[in-house]
C-alpha cells in the first residue's frame, strides 16, 4: 500500500510449505516504477526480513540473496550475538542489522505483532519506501488507537534501523 501511495507498483504474496502451526512461511513483495508482470516466486531477493531469528538456525534463509542485498532481524540481539559473524565473510556487501520489532510491537500496542514494525525498520534500511507513506498505508488499514500504535511502532523502528545503519556505516569508514 505504501508504495502505491508513492504512484508505483507492487505485488505482494505469501507462499506456504507445510502446512502445521509454527512452520516456517515465506511472503514476497515486488516493488517497481514500471507494471509488474511477472507472477513467480522472488528467487534472487534484494532484501530478506526474518520475522523469527529461531529460523537462522533452521533453514538457509540467506539461499538466492543478492550480493549486495539487504536483511533486517526481528531480534534484540547483535549480528555478532546471532553468530552471523561469518555472513560479513561470506557476504561481505550485504547489510545486515536487527532491531528488537516484537518487544516494539510489545510496548507500542500491547500485543507480540512485529509486521508493521519490520516494515518501519525495512524502510529505513532499504529506502524502498518513505516512512511518510508506510505510515498512512498502515492508519489506513489499522483504525483509530490500533493504526496509530503501530505506526508510532514502525516510526521507532525506522529511527532505531537507521542509526544503526548509520553507526555501521560510519565503522566501516574508519
Amino acid at each position: 500500500m505504501a508504495a502505491f501511495l508513492e504512484g508505483r507498483h507492487a505485488q505482494a504474496f505469501p507462499s506456504f510449505g507445510s502446512e502445521r502451526t509454527g512452520a516456517p512461511v515465506m511472503a514476497f513483495c515486488r516493488i517497481d516504477d514500471r507494471p509488474i508482470r511477472v507472477r513467480e516466486p522472488v528467487m534472487r531477493p534484494d532484501a530478506l526480513v526474518v520475522q523469527d531469528a529461531t529460523l537462522l538456525n533452521q533453514v538457509n534463509v540467506f539461499e538466492g540473496l543478492r550480493p549486495d542485498g539487504f536483511v533486517l532481524i526481528n531480534s534484540a540481539r547483535r549480528i555478532d550475538e546471532l553468530g552471523l559473524a561469518d555472513l560479513a565473510v561470506t557476504m561481505p556487501q550485504v547489510l545486515t542489522l536487527t532491531v528488537p520489532a516484537t518487544a516494539l510491537a510489545l510496548r507500542h500496542f500491547g500485543r507480540p505483532v512485529p509486521n508493521a514494525v519490520l516494515l518501519g525498520g525495512l524502510a529505513a534500511l532499504t529506502g524502498c519506501v518513505r516512512l511518510e507513506s508506510l505510515t498512512a498505508a498502515i492508519e489506513e488499514r489499522f483504525s483509530g488507537e490500533l493504526g496509530a500504535a503501530n505506526a508510532a511502532a514502525a516510526r521507532e523502528a525506522f529511527a532505531h534501523v537507521g542509526a544503526e545503519r548509520e553507526e555501521l556505516v560510519r565503522a566501516q569508514a574508519d
